[in-house]
């Protein structure tokens, strides 16, 4: 089982326009509400691959309750722990003209030391059933920089893999705990590193503690700086549509291929392949399976060093 840990679960508001026109009104041609956060739509896309998951995190309030009915109804199975809070809502607006997304991300209901505790108690007992955990997106106020770091000493005592996909203070706070994947895009690995340099920002965060680096490059594909080697993934094809949710489908690929064994050249083609495939849906955690079918056996890696030593 693949547990997604969502820790500012949200209710995805995307509305559709022909053009984005700043500082003027635009009519809505469609709306779709879901329920969202990283990690849900990592746990989506898993399901859609056949992957046994399980969705957790905190929710709370008359969002928290929608979005957990939404769960629900699509088959997710959730151990979402209440908060006294509202969660938030996400708001996305999409253009037909060019595919450009603009989101739109509320901080998220602050959340209390005893709701915190309950939540790692639980945690605790869901990540013993959990051969790969997720952890994915921002941290709600109230909680510690080190939240995350320590959700993966908890899962390193279960003997679980991480993946771990935030940015900023979260992301630097974990690294000393070694997750088994960290996921940063390039602005966010720019950001935490000083490094515009993708080599040189990966080999950073592996200096720190990383086991493994995943870049994305959006367009360009994927950078992976492992103890194995280091590989560059590039896609094949360029897609239109909204590419808000090609990174939650690249994680999913990462947890999946982690908990199959499959070796990283393997797992960097599906990252590929899946991510790209999310580009033409309307909506975060979907993906086009004819896309995914089509790229997974197309997307060359090259291997740029046979081998690499932990700094």
């Amino acid at each position: 089982m693949i547990l997604t840990v969502t820790l500012n679960a949200a209710l995805d508001v995307t509305y559709f326009v022909d053009a984005l026109v700043p500082r003027a009104s635009h009519r809505v041609d469609a709306l779709h509400e879901r329920a969202g956060g990283k990690g849900v739509n990592v746990a989506r896309v898993l399901a859609a691959l056949g992957q046994p998951t399980m969705v957790t995190g905190l929710a709370g309030g008359p969002t928290g309750a929608a979005l957990r009915g939404e769960l629900r109804a699509v088959g997710l199975a959730d151990e979402l722990v209440p908060i006294a809070g509202d969660s938030r809502r996400t708001v996305t607006v999409v253009s037909r003209e060019d595919g450009d997304a603009t989101v739109f991300n509320q901080a998220g209901p602050t959340v209390q030391p005893d709701e915190w505790r309950a939540f790692t108690a639980r945690y605790a007992q869901l990540v013993r059933d959990a051969e790969v955990v997720v952890l994915s997106g921002s941290l709600p106020p109230g909680l510690p920089d080190d939240a995350y770091a320590q959700l993966i000493t908890l899962a390193a005592v279960a003997d679980a893999a991480t993946v771990l996909d935030t940015s900023g203070p979260a992301l630097l706070a974990a690294l000393d705990t070694g997750p088994d994947v960290v996921k940063p895009n390039a602005a966010e690995l720019a950001a935490v590193t000083g490094h515009q340099d993708i080599a040189a920002g990966a080999a950073a965060l592996r200096a720190l503690g990383a086991r493994a680096v995943v870049a994305s490059c959006g367009p360009d594909g994927l950078y992976a700086l492992t103890e194995q080697g280091s590989w560059r993934a590039t896609p094949t094809e360029r897609l239109s549509g909204n590419p808000t949710g090609a990174g939650d489908a690249c994680v999913a690929a990462l947890a999946a291929g982690l908990a199959a064994g499959t070796p990283w050249p393997g797992i960097l083609r599906e990252a590929v392949a899946l991510s790209a495939a999310a580009v033409p849906c309307p909506v975060a955690g979907d993906f086009d399976a004819d896309t995914y079918r089509r790229l997974r056996t197309a997307v060359p890696v090259e291997d740029i060093h046979a081998t690499h030593t932990h700094p």
